[in-house]
């Protein structure tokens, strides 16, 4: 992927059939990137920010499977590397593995008729410890065994609590956004901007470790503010699994002071706009852009909208500087900057292509399938650092 297809965050939208920026109007509260892009007016609660972004092109993405519909329906297993052997189809010769779980190796086998998409910064509960996911990746319909570069974000446990893992406590509204149906489902976790940069960005395990407790310990000062319940007092205190911490009940009321507002303002505005191709937002906490999240079409967005404003509350709950307040220009301009000083890719043939450029202050990262009839980038993450 040459750098080009980074100009303005998404180059999922610069290929054939962009409508040229003349094409269309510009209405008030909106800023137009060079890719086509409109970044809306911000939706603003307490120390969050997110701006959401418009396209003018969605691509299909039906056929992708998520992790929580794999975990959910039980066609992706997830287990330690150690218990590979057994689970390879028998297409060709078994391949004999190594035995012996590995802290940063998972096994992952997608039994599905689907493509899987999986997105650095989930959580798999479950194993010898928790996990979190460090890159974005695809995985085949029907696949053999495949390794998982993941990171521990339970330091404390090496002990099984089960053989594979699945979704963590975490339940979401199944509706989508907007839609105002559908009841509460099990989910995977999306860690916090700050843990999903050291596990996608340092990939460096000690780091990924760091942050967790740093995080835990300042979602422990928040809480203990509001007079928590002994029994949460405890879990807080004694556990070091960061996804048992976030879904403790008085973390998630706090996340929830943050998230909720955001979240029904946007599924509000969503629901207004979704001829336009909402594809994804910027965010800013505090005052300052730290993050963006964009996919290739509204039907991605929707499905990881309610676990990624969590995370983004989560990060704004436990951020205490303060600045001033994030404005459109800046978000436009945050979407746009993308040349970088080094791009390093990483491709398995036909599947994917995941891309990472380095570049003045920040780190960007697009997974880019390579399936039949695809050819686009179906997530781009952009981080500050």
């Amino acid at each position: 992927m040459s750098s080009r297809l980074f100009v303005a965050l998404a180059v999922v939208l610069a290929v054939a059939g962009m409508v040229s920026l003349g094409q269309r109007p510009v209405h008030a509260g909106e800023q137009v990137s060079a890719s086509g892009y409109k970044v809306l007016d911000a939706i603003r609660h307490g120390s969050l920010t997110v701006f959401p972004v418009v396209a003018p092109k969605s691509f299909a993405t039906g056929e992708f499977l998520t992790l929580d519909e794999g975990l959910r329906s039980g066609d992706v297993v997830v287990t330690e590397y150690g218990n590979v052997r057994g689970l390879m189809r028998r297409r060709r010769p078994a391949v004999q593995r190594e035995s012996g779980a590995e802290v940063n190796r998972l096994v992952l086998i997608n039994n599905s008729k689907r493509p899987l998409l999986l997105l650095a910064g989930e959580i798999v509960a479950g194993g010898k410890q928790d996990r979190v996911i460090g890159k974005d990746r695809i995985v085949l319909p029907e696949s053999d065994p495949v390794d998982l570069s993941v990171f521990c974000v339970e330091p404390g446990r090496w002990v099984a609590s089960s053989d594979h893992f699945g979704t963590s406590g975490s339940t979401y509204s199944s509706g989508g956004i907007g839609s105002g149906s559908g009841g509460p489902v099990p989910g995977t976790l999306m860690a916090q901007p700050s843990v999903r940069a050291k596990a996608m960005a340092d990939k460096d395990q000690n780091q990924v470790w760091a942050e967790v407790r740093k995080q835990q310990a300042s979602m422990q000062v928040e809480v203990a503010a509001a007079a928590p319940s002994p029994e949460s007092t405890a879990i807080i205190d004694s556990s070091t699994s960061y996804a048992r911490v976030m879904e403790n009940k008085d973390v998630r009321e706090k996340v929830d002071e943050v998230a909720k507002p955001i979240e029904q303002n946007y599924q509000s505005l969503i629901k207004q706009l979704r001829d336009r191709k909402a594809v994804g937002v910027v965010v800013a906490v505090n005052g300052r852009i730290i993050w963006s999240d964009v996919f290739a079409s509204t039907e991605l967005l929707e499905k990881y909208w309610p676990k990624l404003v969590r995370s983004y509350a989560s990060e704004a709950v436990v951020t205490r500087a303060k600045g001033g307040e994030a404005t459109l220009a800046q978000a436009d301009a945050f979407l746009q900057t993308m040349d970088g000083r080094k791009e390093t890719i990483e491709s398995e043939p036909g599947v994917y292509r995941h891309t990472e450029v380095n570049g003045d202050g920040f780190r960007a990262f697009a997974l880019t399938s390579l399936l039949p009839k695809t050819g686009f980038d179906v997530h781009v993450t952009k981080m500050a650092e």
